[in-house]
């Protein structure tokens, strides 16, 4: 494992995903409560061993700086490190172009480490795995490069790589984001998609994007310069993620992944967090999701008067610590850190982020509100989808999104009384 280096991609602008990137990188977006979608793929590193991991930032990246440098110490005295690379226009003044362009522009950072191998990964999906036996399939095939691959369904694949392969599992063929997806031979329902993670061996890496930089026709992206490139003359191979375990995972679990992009990705893939037996459980002890402890206090349920239907009470819900129900309902939802909610509100099927107020009376079904947000008493959110476009974002899923509240406008209203986290 000390001969892999991690850069972590973490500087996309996350359009797809507005108003919750409006202000913030996506990988920094709050998933499941208390955690950062980025704490998914470094947990997935750190329990697998990985140590050594950059993340490449470049857009609204001062919420996810600070949740790294809250969240993710490590033992520098024995090489560790998560260290947050912002962009540095290494190579003129001009963002990344493209997420090849992002590792040539820190190749400073390469060869400083000098590791055999360079691992890359997105940090913007949901999904648990154990990169130690991708590592030992890649060094099994002495593969170039490692590809993990995932199938989806023919009407979504044209949002990803789509992969073909031999019999052995060499990858012989690749179209990125193509208009009419190769189906998976037998099942023409659906292709074999990229994950947007890679395993490379460091020499054909440089070599490659080192020479993609000098070839003005290029994107200078993995998935459309690269790889369609690389896999005519080096050995390919896309891993079946499906095949990977992770320590304590039930089988309910294996080959879940979740690209979170949409708004309606995104919500589906935080309820998939509620049920039961979830087909994503964050409960593994033996897998820890890792994230930053500010060491609030307990969440509290308060009143008890079912004469006046007055109870607080949560069912099939996440509720973060710090929240206090204080004779409300909450269903089928997911409350982040410092979420108070007054007597007599109900909120159904939604997702509500750090510190929020939900008012007395209130009524909030299929949400997500962001951070800071004060719902006042007696309003109703996702009952009447034409009112709620007058003042807040609805998907053409039905979905009601209430932004993060600006800075200025908590420091000028002395109602609000939490001590904020950014």
């Amino acid at each position: 494992m000390n001969q892999t280096l991690v850069m972590v991609l973490a500087g996309g602008r996350g359009s797809r995903l507005e108003p919750l990137t409006s202000i913030r990188a996506k990988p920094a977006v709050t998933f499941g409560g208390k955690y950062r979608i980025i704490d998914f793929v470094l947990s997935n590193l750190v329990n697998s061993g990985l140590f050594k991991i950059k993340i490449l930032t470049q857009f609204k990246s001062n919420s996810l700086n600070k949740h790294l440098h809250d969240a993710w110490h490590m033992n520098r005295a024995y090489g560790q490190y998560v260290d947050p690379v912002p962009a540095q226009m290494a190579t003129g003044e001009r963002w990344y172009q493209g997420t090849a362009d992002a590792i040539y522009q820190n190749l400073n950072l390469v060869y400083d480490e000098d590791p055999v191998r360079l691992a890359v990964f997105g940090g913007d999906h949901i999904y648990k795995m154990d990169v130690r036996e991708k590592l030992a399939y890649h060094c099994e095939k002495e593969s170039d490069v490692t590809i993990s691959a995932i199938p989806v369904p023919i009407d979504q694949a044209t949002s990803f790589g789509v992969i073909e392969v031999d019999e052995d599992w060499r990858i012989i063929g690749w179209e990125e984001k193509p208009a009419n997806p190769k189906p998976i031979p037998g099942n023409p329902e659906m292709a074999l998609a990229s994950m947007g993670n890679y395993v490379f061996e460091t020499e054909p890496l440089v070599k490659m994007i080192v020479e993609d930089h000098h070839n003005s026709k290029s994107s200078h992206d993995f998935g459309k310069d690269i790889i369609p490139k690389i896999i005519e003359t080096h050995k390919v191979f896309a891993y079946d993620f499906s095949s990977n375990h992770v320590p304590g995972q039930p089988d309910r679990e294996k080959g879940y992944w979740r690209d979170v992009g949409t708004i309606a990705a995104f919500y589906e893939a935080n309820m998939d967090l509620r049920s039961v037996s979830p087909v994503f459980d964050l409960y593994n002890p033996e897998w820890h999701i890792r994230t930053a402890n500010f060491h609030n206090p307990p969440a509290k349920f308060v009143f008890d008067q079912e004469w006046e239907m007055r109870r607080g009470t949560a069912y099939d819900s996440l509720i973060s610590d710090g929240c206090i129900i204080s004779g409300g309902v909450v269903r089928n939802s997911i409350l982040s850190p410092g979420v108070f909610v007054h007597s007599y509100s109900e909120i159904h099927d939604s997702i509500v982020m750090h510190d929020v107020e939900i008012g007395r009376g209130a009524k909030i079904r299929r949400a997500i509100i962001d951070k800071y947000a004060k719902i006042p008493d007696g309003e109703t959110i996702g009952f009447d989808l034409e009112k709620d476009r007058e003042n807040y974002f609805v998907t053409e899923e039905g979905i009601v999104v209430i932004a993060k509240v600006a800075p200025e406008d908590r420091w000028h209203d002395p109602s609000y009384s939490h001590s904020f986290q950014e």
